[in-house]
């Protein structure tokens, strides 16, 4: 397939919509859930100036820009229903915890779901950029209902490093060790990961332990790893679960705890590791954020979620994690947990990228409406795409994050289809860059399932979430869906052809939910 890719933005900074442009969601126009798409219609009324391959949205490294600049560029700028903005995510604890439900003969609530989060568990086939930030790759490939395509918009950044070469760490881990925590696979499985991780750690690298249940306490304060291996295994050795939730208190306490063991130039990170079940003391995301603000924003503390738990707060982690710069995944065996605590943790030390958004301009002369699937609640306001005081997501290296659109294509129209562009700041001098990257009606595959295996994967990620979500009515399904039976067999042949392990786990999902009544 052809595919592509990233382009530096080099020119004058292009006005993207008024102040009252409307907040695009990924499940309907004029910010409502009920609609499921966007429509091009607004930016075909009278006539006007014709927009066919229209460029990308430029920028010229400043954000200054004056009223001039704003009307001769604006010529060039999509209607606010043709753009669709939002905060970089890569968060997987959806697709993780539906995985265990499953296994347990039990189907997801639906509001658990986030197909973003299904998509960006599986490994894709972008090109990496050579340094921090990212590459851009568009493609795409028309379902079987007419006139419908799926866009994938990929964003990749550079490979990680050799552990030798990443910036020393200075890790605050916040374990929940609440009653609750004492079932198999959440206290127990945590310790034995955190130990293993330990060894893992470098000489220069520092560790925190924060406990919490109905009370917060600081077991061990921030640590050089260097000679005291053995000091961070016995604190966590002691950890044993106790009375109730207090994960307010837990945060406050980690957090202040990393502030005292700030290291400048390291990178700082909580990592909160509990079933997220609060039940005593501050309960509400919010509220939890509030009190740790200071140092959350002034300081550049990032936060790490980590779920456990066949009963797990879902909702609770993931606004802790979303408002939180940072992100979460779920571990629900012990595979699970070595490949974070081994694996995705040191991965994720390091930072190639903060507060990144994506924007992505359809093309009125090609494109009808359009629908993101997923990131519902990570929209960002239009105009708000190069206003870096908006919170966007941090990324670290060996990441990829992917975007998928269904698009309604104008019947017979050829050319220009859409502009991904990303923006980020760099982790260190918070200067703001972007790439960019378009795709053109001729480059659509004929078949998603023609397409490459990696885009297949996918589609059937996007399309067992989407089935995993049809209870709840909002949104429609998405186009080219099939029966989940079905579905279980791409999913078959697409484990073979990948070699790929995590695809077979998503095999083996889809036919659990099969078995499952009323999914199909």
């Amino acid at each position: 397939m052809k595919r592509y890719r990233t382009r530096r933005l080099n020119v004058t900074l292009l006005a993207l919509t008024t102040a009252g442009a409307l907040l695009l969601t990924g499940c309907g126009g004029s910010g409502s859930s009920d609609s499921g798409s966007h429509s091009a219609d607004s930016a075909n009324k009278g006539g006007g100036d014709s927009r066919n391959g229209f460029p990308a949205p430029e920028y010229n490294g400043d954000d200054r820009h004056d009223d001039d600049q704003d009307d001769n560029s604006r010529d060039f700028a999509p209607e606010p229903d043709l753009l669709s903005t939002f905060a970089l995510d890569v968060d997987t604890a959806s697709y993780g915890y539906a995985r265990r439900t499953l296994a347990e003969g039990r189907l997801p609530d639906p509001a658990t779901v986030r197909p973003e989060e299904f998509v960006n568990s599986f490994r894709q086939d972008y090109d990496r950029p050579d340094g921090n930030g990212f590459s851009v790759t568009v493609d795409g490939a028309r379902t079987d209902r007419e006139d419908w395509s799926l866009v994938r918009v990929g964003l990749a950044t550079r490979p990680a490093s050799d552990p030798g070469e990443r910036p020393p760490a200075a890790l605050t881990f916040v374990i929940d060790i609440s009653g609750s925590m004492a079932e198999p696979g959440r206290l127990d499985l945590a310790k034995d990961s955190l130990g293993v991780m330990t060894n893992r750690l470098r000489d220069d690298d520092s560790v925190a332990i924060v406990t919490f249940s109905d009370e917060a306490e600081t077991v061990l304060p921030m640590t050089r790893v260097n000679d005291n291996r053995a000091e961070i295994h016995d604190a966590i050795d002691t950890l044993e679960p106790t009375d109730s939730t207090n994960l307010g208190a837990g945060m406050e306490r980690g957090y202040e705890t990393a502030v005292e063991g700030l290291r400048k130039g390291a990178t700082n990170r909580v990592v909160l590791v509990s079933d997220a079940l609060a039940n005593t003391g501050d309960t509400d995301a919010d509220t939890i954020l509030e009190r740790i603000s200071t140092e959350r924003r002034e300081h550049g503390i990032t936060l790490f979620g980590v779920g456990v738990g066949s009963d797990y707060g879902d909702a609770l982690m993931e606004r802790l994690a979303d408002k939180g710069d940072g992100h979460t995944v779920y571990v629900s065996d012990e595979d699970d947990a070595h490949e974070v605590f081994s694996r995705q943790l040191p991965q994720n030390i390091d930072l190639t990228a903060r507060d990144a958004k994506a924007q992505v301009a359809f093309d009125p002369e090609t494109v009808r409406e359009f629908r993101l699937v997923g990131y519902d609640n990570r929209q960002v306001a239009d105009e708000d795409f190069r206003d870096d005081s908006v919170d966007g997501g941090e990324i670290g290296p060996g990441h990829t994050v992917t975007a998928l659109y269904a698009v309604r294509t104008e019947p017979g129209t050829e050319g220009h289809l859409a502009t991904a562009s990303v923006r980020w700041l760099d982790p260190k001098s918070r200067v703001p860059h972007e790439e960019s990257g378009h795709l053109e009606t001729g480059s659509l595959q004929d078949s998603v399932w023609n397409a490459s295996p990696r885009f297949q994967v996918t589609a059937t990620a996007a399309y067992f979430a989407d089935a995993l979500r049809l209870g709840d009515d909002r949104r429609p399904s998405l186009p080219g869906a099939t029966r989940l039976p079905e579905l279980a067999d791409r999913a078959d042949e697409l484990a073979a052809t990948t070699e790929d392990s995590a695809v077979r786990h998503l095999a083996t999902a889809i036919h659990q939910a099969t078995n499952l009544t009323p999914i199909d």
